[in-house]
């Protein structure tokens, strides 16, 4: 072999290792904290938003490089990410050209493509979707969903609550193929609170880790329909740590930025105190983060009285809840076995105490969401019960050890 061939070899060689480094799929590496409608990417609202423990912000092209200055990471927003751009050839190329542009930006972590799109859209977007992937594997397309109570006219299928939403989430997971579910679910109303909102985080978890990919709740920070209620500090703490127990991997707060009409965390560039309150959960968020992200959800169960879809507590489950008061459990594990637990108060109003069962003879830690880091924990003699002190929606994650 000539040296020549040596040094054509050798180039082809690199080129099939470069090919294959950047054809890694995108991965989630965080919890992401986010919102909808983020700030002007200005240098001042993007410090102002990095503080209050935010890590994805909304971005156009030209704003990556501001967002990366301030450790943040973006999610692209442009008009070309439409399925319409597949079709004509002139922004074919655009869109092409694009994707080269950002695709290796270190700010960039997803494209925004829609919100809430029916059935009927999701051929087109799974074309999209695609599209993207082939070209630029490392980041995932966004596309948030429905509740369950929108209509069958909005889903784009038939039949009762639960056919049609099962319906409607199936088809998006076999035509789509997203790398993330996003959905959106507004919980609080001037005089009561929905009824299905157990019923739908439990759908999207099931549908999540049926395709083994990562889930994001948008939960309620505004007043922008008439006959919604603020969530006070608790109801939000509630929202934030009942997405947690049931394996979430993302909290968007709707919304974080607008006029003083839509009532939300920022109201004509004023921080609200709900913004405050939403800040010290993103510092809890980004504490239990790294303990988080590498434990799977293995099972979500509740007290009496169960809410609409609720799974009562099996009565031969390694770890139980012995003491009266509305708890939500959420075991983990790193594999099949239930190595980890999160209790939540499901009362949003009132503190309250879970004892806990648990293995008898089990070690037991807590995660210290100020100090960031395991700690033992005070059990009786055989471990066989702990009490777990709970402010009104608060959530508190531990681990077992023999």
């Amino acid at each position: 072999m000539t040296l020549l061939h040596l040094l054509a070899f050798a180039s082809l060689f690199l080129a099939l290792v470069c090919a294959v480094a950047t054809a890694t799929p995108w991965q989630q590496d965080r919890m992401i904290i986010t919102c909808w409608l983020s700030p002007p990417n200005t240098d001042q609202a993007l410090a102002a938003i990095k503080s209050e423990h935010y890590n994805l912000v909304w971005a156009k092209a030209d704003e990556l490089d501001v967002v990366a200055r301030h450790g943040l990471r973006a999610m692209l927003q442009d008009p070309l990410l439409a399925p319409a751009s597949l079709d004509d050839p002139g922004r074919n190329t655009q869109l092409d050209a694009l994707v080269a542009r950002v695709k290796d930006h270190p700010a960039l972590d997803a494209y925004y493509l829609t919100d809430e799109p029916s059935a009927k859209d999701f051929p087109a977007l799974g074309r999209l979707v695609a599209y993207l992937r082939e070209r630029d594997p490392a980041h995932f397309a966004y596309i948030n969903l429905f509740p369950t109570y929108a209509t069958n006219e909005q889903l784009g299928v038939t039949g009762d609550t639960a056919t049609a939403y099962r319906e409607h989430l199936r088809q998006f997971m076999e035509i789509v193929e997203p790398g993330l579910i996003s959905y959106d679910h507004y919980h609080f109303f001037k005089h009561h609170d929905t009824d299905q909102y157990f019923f739908n985080l439990g759908l999207i978890r099931e549908t999540a880790l049926r395709a083994g990919v990562p889930f994001m709740n948008i939960i309620q920070a505004c007043t922008i329909i008439p006959d919604w209620r603020l969530p006070n500090a608790a109801e939000l703490r509630w929202l934030v740590y009942t997405t947690l127990a049931y394996g979430g991997r993302g909290i968007s707060y709707f919304l974080y930025w607008g006029p003083a009409a839509y009532g939300g965390l920022y109201q004509d560039g004023k921080r609200m105190p709900l913004a405050l309150d939403a800040a010290r959960l993103n510092a809890e968020i980004e504490a239990l983060s790294r303990a988080l992200m590498a434990l799977h959800s293995l099972g979500v169960y509740h007290t009496a009285p169960l809410p609409t879809g609720a799974e009562a507590v099996p009565a031969d489950a390694s770890v139980g809840v012995v003491s009266a008061g509305e708890f939500v459990l959420g075991l983990f594990g790193e594999g099949s076995e239930a190595t980890a637990l999160m209790v939540v108060n499901r009362d949003y109003r009132r503190a309250a105490t879970a004892r806990l069962r648990l293995p008898r003879g089990a070690r037991v830690q807590e995660f210290d969401r100020a100090r960031r880091e395991w700690r033992g924990y005070a059990t009786p003699g055989d471990g066989a019960t702990i009490a777990v002190s709970l402010e009104a929606g608060d959530g508190r994650l531990f681990r077992l050890a023999r």
